[in-house]
């Protein structure tokens, strides 16, 4: 069986060498349509990789205990609109001794959500959000620093007249040559110095994460205080697969801070950080379904291109194939032929193909600042996809070739 179709790969070899020209072409579209599949795959492959770091790095296995929505029920047997208890700081804070999984929790609050900023004669749009955050509200919320620290414990328990801004303030208070750090700025009524300014989280679907100036929690307590303030709490986990584990536990921990008894509802929500970053995976996923739909009927012209080539070549070998019946190949030998023929041919487009789809999916993934990806799924659907288009477009040509008659084969001019 081996020699079988090793001889047939050597008889198919010479006559792509013989019709070279018509080879090229065949193998071209072949490989258009792999590269076409293989390229938009990689590069998808590529865009969810960069959006799971991004989100990563912005908080995407933390998640989040806030105040939950106010519950209406409407119809004949519907109840008077339930209104949920605030998270207090005592909640909050009771909260964060008694959560023992192994994960970092904060408290923050909101301050203002349009505050304007000064500095001198300078001043911002009144688009500043003001937040109140503990030491490890960075951490959690995906923050890093790029000048400057962080709070300390202590500042945060004695609310220090310490603030953190954000890539935008600090553009719009300081010159690009001044240090903003150890500088006095104007929030609300209140003076406070700069001691860290944030990386930019930059902007998305109209909002900036770059606008912002962070606060010691117990200063915003006690000079931004309204009644009934919320807060919430931010969790991140020490392991991202850990992250059902560690919401089933501040479930049950916040539960027993809000003395809920056994079959009461929550009065609080859990918000996920990753749920943007799901989400527009889950549209990417739409995408790869367009392009795979795209590879297969470009492989599809392919596969009727090869399929019309095979037949004109059965045709221009018809003394060929008379010869070789002649000297005592069978129908099965005859049919092998050309269906290695065919597949040999699929299989040099698919590796053409495999190549430049890697080639341009890593080109878009080191735009994404993503390594270098090789994509063995898509490699190996490929290699697959040329084998069916291969048998499909070389069956009936074969079949043809196999059922001449030899001695009409042999008279055909």
């Amino acid at each position: 069986m081996a020699s079988f179709i090793k001889e047939n790969i050597k008889i198919s070899l010479g006559a792509i060498r013989s019709q070279l020209l018509r080879t090229i072409l065949t193998v071209l579209i072949i490989s258009f349509g792999i590269m076409a599949l293989v390229g938009i795959l990689t590069a998808i492959d590529a865009i969810k990789s960069s959006i799971n770091s991004n989100f990563t790095r912005m908080g995407a296995n933390t998640f989040t205990i806030r105040n939950r929505d106010m519950n209406v029920k409407i119809g004949k047997n519907g109840m008077k609109p339930k209104s949920y208890k605030n998270i207090s700081y005592d909640d909050a804070v009771r909260f964060t001794k008694l959560y023992s999984f192994p994960a970092k929790p904060s408290v923050s609050t909101r301050a203002s959500g349009a505050a304007t900023l000064k500095y001198e004669s300078k001043k911002t749009n009144p688009n500043i959000r003001v937040l109140g955050g503990d030491e490890n509200y960075l951490i959690t919320a995906g923050y890093e620093l790029r000048l400057g620290r962080n709070f300390s414990a202590q500042e945060i328990q004695y609310g220090a007249h310490l603030a953190i801004i954000g890539k935008d303030v600090q553009e719009a208070l300081f010159s690009t040559m001044e240090d903003p750090i150890g500088k006095i700025i104007t929030i609300g009524s209140g003076k406070y110095k700069v001691i860290g300014v944030l990386l930019s989280k930059g902007n998305s679907i109209g909002f900036s994460g770059d606008k912002i100036a962070i606060l010691p929690l117990n200063n915003v307590r006690q000079y931004f205080s309204v009644p009934n303030m919320m807060y919430a709490i931010n969790i991140i986990s020490e392991n991202s697969q850990l992250m059902d584990a560690a919401i089933g536990e501040a479930i049950g921990t916040f539960r027993v801070v809000r003395k809920l008894k056994t079959g009461q509802d929550d009065d609080f929500e859990i918000s996920k950080s990753d749920n943007i970053a799901n989400l527009l995976i889950g549209n990417i996923q739409k995408v790869t379904a367009g392009a795979t739909v795209i590879g297969v009927i470009t492989l599809l012209g392919a596969a009727i291109g090869l399929m019309n080539i095979m037949l004109v070549s059965v045709t221009e070998r018809t003394r060929e194939i008379g010869i070789r019946k002649a000297v005592g190949a069978n129908r099965k030998a005859i049919r092998g032929q050309f269906l290695v023929e065919a597949i040999v041919i699929c299989q040099l487009g698919g590796l053409v193909g495999i190549l430049l789809g890697i080639v341009i999916g890593n080109i878009i993934s080191f735009q994404l600042g993503v390594g270098f990806i090789i994509p063995w799924v898509w490699i190996i659907s490929g290699i697959i996809l040329c084998m069916l288009v291969g048998l499909l477009s070389g069956l009936y040509p074969a079949i043809k070739a196999s059922n001449l008659d030899p001695i009409e084969a042999l008279r055909f001019e």
